[in-house]
């Protein structure tokens, strides 16, 4: 029989807990998949500490990409039946054995794409994808700040950026990870521990700033993210792991006459299009060598708790998997 690990409420991570799966039957249009593994992300914490809105009234099963293998097809199913290996992002749901999903949101993997790997870059990868690609399109001669830049996203954008051109500065926390930052294609790495990042990127700009800047980090880096970019320059905010930003006001754009954008990957995976084109690109990109992942940490499905500590702890680097 098939579990999945849920929260009941919101809260830290001693409320995931273990729960049984009933019986699990694909209705029109779906498909069950038998998870193979799990990608875990800082979503995930945000679901569960409440930081977004609740989305059910009792037990939540969170996790948000997956791959494996379909084990049953619901009816109206096209393109996809038993024993496919798959993988798919969609909010909530993939912290299980065993899941029925919509089949609108889930690609057949290539036979040179393992699930492991598929688990761990369906919703980074997309994400950087949609970042770089459809939120600003980058191109040769732009220059890029890229928070977070030893993170599963970052080490992914890192190298994606490397492959179009750009002159690309990430900042990471500490020595290590800005070490691994530059090993995955970032130009110029700033240490926010011990530096000003704002002002190391206005010299490394001659003073003018950068060209995009992307910041998942949210309240730490937000105010000075906006800054370091140069006047009509465009800000990409999709994330928050340090918290929201709550002192932005609009007035602040016009400081440099800025784009700003608070994108979410959800809107984009809904179009099927969409997904097709940009999974193709991701998985060409991964194979042939544009793109190489690490996945640093492995956890039990079971251990998911322990999984979330080490994400909030920032003791983690590249990409986390949960094994099922």
């Amino acid at each position: 029989m098939g579990y999945a690990m849920a929260a009941a409420k919101p809260g830290g991570s001693e409320v995931l807990h273990k729960i049984t799966l009933g019986d699990l039957t694909p209705a029109a249009g779906e498909v069950l998949i038998k998870h193979d593994a799990v990608g875990i992300n800082f979503l995930d914490i945000y679901i569960r500490n409440g930081a977004y809105p609740w989305p059910v009234d009792g037990d939540l099963i969170l996790g948000s990409e997956g791959a494996g293998i379909i084990e049953a097809v619901g009816s109206d199913v096209k393109g996809l039946v038993v024993g496919d290996r798959v993988g798919y992002t969609l909010a909530n749901g993939a912290y299980a054995s065993h899941r029925v999903i919509d089949a609108a949101y889930v690609v057949k993997l290539p036979d040179n794409v393992p699930s492991d790997l598929a688990a761990s870059i369906m919703l980074k990868g997309l994400t950087v994808a949609y970042l770089i690609h459809d939120s600003y399109a980058v191109k040769p001669g732009d220059t890029v700040l890229f928070h977070a830049a030893a993170g599963g996203v970052g080490l992914i954008a890192g190298q994606w950026l490397k492959a179009l051109g750009a002159t690309t500065i990430g900042t990471a926390g500490g020595a290590e990870k800005c070490a691994l930052a530059k090993a995955n294609g970032f130009d110029h790495v700033i240490d926010y521990t011990s530096t000003d990042f704002e002002a190391e990127v206005m010299r490394l700009t001659n003073g003018e700033g950068v060209t995009v800047a992307y910041d998942s980090v949210g309240n730490d880096t937000m105010a000075r993210t906006i800054t370091s970019t140069k006047r009509r320059g465009t800000i990409i905010a999709f994330g928050q792991s340090s918290g929201p930003y709550a002192d932005f006001k609009i007035t602040d754009l016009s400081k440099g006459s800025y784009y700003l954008s608070r994108p979410t990957l959800f809107h984009f995976v809904g179009d099927r299009s969409w997904l097709d084109a940009a999974s193709a690109k991701l998985f060409k990109a991964v194979t042939d060598g544009t793109i190489n992942v690490s996945i640093n940490q492995r956890f039990a499905l079971e251990d998911v708790a322990k999984a979330h500590e080490a994400l909030t702890g920032r003791a983690t680097t590249g990409c986390t998997i949960l094994t099922v």
